[in-house]
């Protein structure tokens, strides 16, 4: 039986030659997969932790995304080349990754917003930028994080405070986290600031 993933509200599916990039051959139910994930995250995680170089660098995207998901998906940390319901023209991902690192740099060096706004723009441009075919919202949590972490700031709770649920599943804290970014996307940002640290 062929493993058919299971999506929740506000997810990317993959297109049938991403899905054949899966790794492992056994994987039957959603679960499953949902389980080498966490563990390949949780590594990638421990691994960021011990980086010493910049992390605001384009090639430093791929690698994260590589470092959380390369057991288990054999495009990982490769860019898309698929176009999605949401995320910018796949041509455009490169550049759009480039000019993002140099604009938080900016925004870093000149103080020009304070620090939870910045994760907040940070987070958001990622994942409206959609780099990669999946696994864009965890990655992208991720690296807000490690940026909070490189400057001393609190690292996000993503609501988890305050909303039940599990970001990664459907209802609750998701469609709390899916309204702020849309939100966002119209230049409001107030609603994701306050996202981060429900």
């Amino acid at each position: 039986m062929k493993f058919q993933p299971e999506y929740p509200k506000g997810s990317t599916p993959l297109d049938p030659d991403e899905l054949n990039g899966l790794i492992p051959d056994d994987i039957v139910m959603q679960s499953e997969l949902n389980f080498l994930e966490q563990k390949n995250i949780i590594e990638g995680k421990n691994w960021a932790l011990k980086y010493r170089k910049e992390i605001l660098d384009e090639s430093f995207v791929r690698l994260l995304h590589k470092r959380m998901y390369g057991d288990v998906w054999t495009w990982s940390g490769q860019y898309r080349t698929t176009q999605k319901s949401i995320g910018i023209d796949s041509s455009q991902i490169s550049t759009q990754v480039f000019i993002l690192m140099k604009d938080v740099q900016t925004w870093v060096e000149h103080q020009s917003y304070n620090w939870t706004e910045i994760l907040a723009r940070f987070h958001h441009r990622l994942v409206f930028i959609h780099p990669f075919p999946n696994g864009n919202g965890r990655y992208s949590r991720m690296h807000t994080d490690l940026l909070a972490a490189k400057y001393n700031q609190q690292i996000p709770t993503w609501g988890a405070a305050s909303v039940v649920g599990d970001i990664n599943q459907e209802g609750g804290i998701r469609e709390v986290y899916i309204q702020a970014l849309k939100f966002a996307d119209q230049k409001k940002f107030d609603e994701l600031i306050r996202f981060l640290y429900l």
